[in-house]
């Protein structure tokens, strides 16, 4: 029996449903994770604070290791480089499959998730973490992670497709384990390069993922037939 097209019919409802209401609670936990961090509350603060200098103590005594954190945040796991990712595939379901919707789904939503992304970190405009003797820099305000953001977006609409492609067994596992992997340290190596606070990485995956909900549940609405 062939594999399902990426532009294959909806799902059922149900299915429709519980990724709508998994966009809704992930973005509710946002919301509430950036007001607690605009009111400062003060055991997410200490939290914060007491992870980020003991991560940033380790960067300091390891600097092989942050060396290759740096290469791997900027130039694997960086947002410009997802989203040529994610421009490529749009270019190979262009060219493989005519799967204009699809693509313009993709772009769409990874363009969507940078202005979110964009506009909170000018909405909270949390500072950055500020240390004596840093290991690396960044721009912008700290909240939410763009590179957790972008990783999780990226990586999140490229299992929808291939899961909905048809993908399974072996090559199904290593694609979502090389998703984890990504997405978990593209969050993680900002903290212990001392230019995110744990919380802004965590603000990163959980809008990162509602986006992913949400695109997911508007894709199975649109209909497929003229690709």
């Amino acid at each position: 029996m062939p594999a399902a097209s990426v532009d294959s019919p909806a799902r059922p409802p149900v299915r429709r449903t519980g990724a709508a209401r998994a966009a809704s609670v992930l973005a509710l936990c946002s919301a509430v994770l950036a007001a607690l961090v605009v009111v400062r509350w003060r055991p997410l603060m200490t939290f914060d604070g007491a992870v980020a200098r003991t991560t940033h103590g380790w960067a300091v005594d390891d600097r092989g290791l942050t060396h290759a954190f740096r290469v791997l945040t900027d130039w694997v796991w960086d947002p410009l480089t997802m989203r040529l990712l994610c421009a490529a595939v749009a270019v190979w379901l262009l060219w493989r499959r005519s799967a204009w919707w699809t693509a313009s789904w993709l772009v769409g939503t990874c363009a969507l998730g940078a202005v979110l992304q964009q506009g909170l970190k000018a909405a909270v405009g949390r500072p950055r973490p500020v240390w004596p003797d840093p290991v690396d820099s960044a721009h912008y305000a700290a909240f939410p992670s763009g590179h957790a953001m972008t990783a999780t977006v990226v990586c999140g609409l490229l299992l929808w497709l291939l899961r909905r492609g048809g993908l399974s067994g072996i090559p199904w596992g290593a694609a979502v384990t090389l998703a984890v992997l990504s997405v978990a340290g593209a969050g993680m190596t900002r903290v212990w390069l001392g230019v995110h606070w744990p919380s802004d990485v965590l603000g990163g995956w959980l809008l990162g993922a509602a986006v992913v909900a949400a695109a997911a549940t508007v894709r199975t609405w649109w209909p497929t037939s003229s690709e």
